[in-house]
């Protein structure tokens, strides 16, 4: 059965290092997993992924020794078993403001008795073998990583309540989105959004919890690229004269 990089290494003491993509391509999966990163997670909130798209990059996240995560669009019982039936093995579940949104993305994200997960007989299952199915439902329960992204001014109003959702394991936010419901869209790097990402921070860690980042390093493969192009564009420029 398949267990899951961020899980082991942190268990480990260790840091996970993994990219978000906002594109499929397997063939970049493929190449990354090779580079040596331990995740990828697809960014299917903002990202242009079909079901198919998720099932075949999370077949080549596997293939290339990569722990394959999404950012779902909606915290949706029936979306996120989509995810989760296509083999995903982490889910980031964005905008949650309350208690009932948080308990609802925990849930989602387990079989009985820590969720409310239906079984199904993809790959993500393992084809529902009856040789692997009780070891597999506990197996998985215990490999999950469930994301919540707090990015609203809202969360601030139920933030306890949120934080004490023991099926969460970790928190992230979200600059742009919270510069937005602060009205100061486009601006993610305002003092006001700083503020607000150091109280969420702040309150998490003081209940015992953790952010994401606290415990894994991620790179956005468009900054990467982005990245490498100005590089190898200002090399050309300067071979040039």
């Amino acid at each position: 059965m398949r267990t899951n990089n961020v899980v082991t290494k942190i268990a480990a003491g260790e840091k996970p290092v993994g990219f978000t993509m906002r594109f499929p391509s397997a063939t970049i999966v493929e190449m990354m997993g090779l580079v040596g990163f331990d995740f990828v997670m697809f960014d299917s909130e903002h990202g242009p992924f079909t079901t198919s798209d998720i099932e075949e990059l999370a077949r080549a996240a596997d293939a290339a020794g990569l722990t394959p995560m999404a950012r779902v669009p909606n915290i949706h019982n029936s979306t996120i078993l989509r995810f989760l039936d296509r083999g995903i093995m982490g889910i980031m579940g964005p905008h949650i403001n309350t208690k009932e949104q948080a308990q609802a993305l925990a849930d989602a994200c387990r079989y009985v008795p820590d969720g409310h997960r239906s079984f199904g007989s993809g790959r993500g299952s393992h084809f529902g073998q009856n040789t692997f199915r009780t070891g597999y439902m506990k197996h998985f329960n215990e490999n999950v990583v469930v994301i919540a992204q707090l990015e609203d001014v809202a969360v601030l109003d139920d933030l306890d309540g949120i934080l004490s959702v023991e099926g969460i394991d970790f928190f992230t936010s979200g600059a742009q989105d919270i510069a937005q419901s602060l009205g100061l869209p486009g601006q993610g790097e305002h003092p006001k959004v700083l503020e607000f990402e150091k109280t969420v921070r702040d309150a998490v860690r003081a209940a015992g919890r953790q952010m994401a980042a606290d415990v894994m390093v991620g790179f956005t493969l468009d900054d990467m690229i982005f990245e490498i192009g100005v590089t190898a564009l200002e090399a050309a420029k300067n071979q040039a004269g």
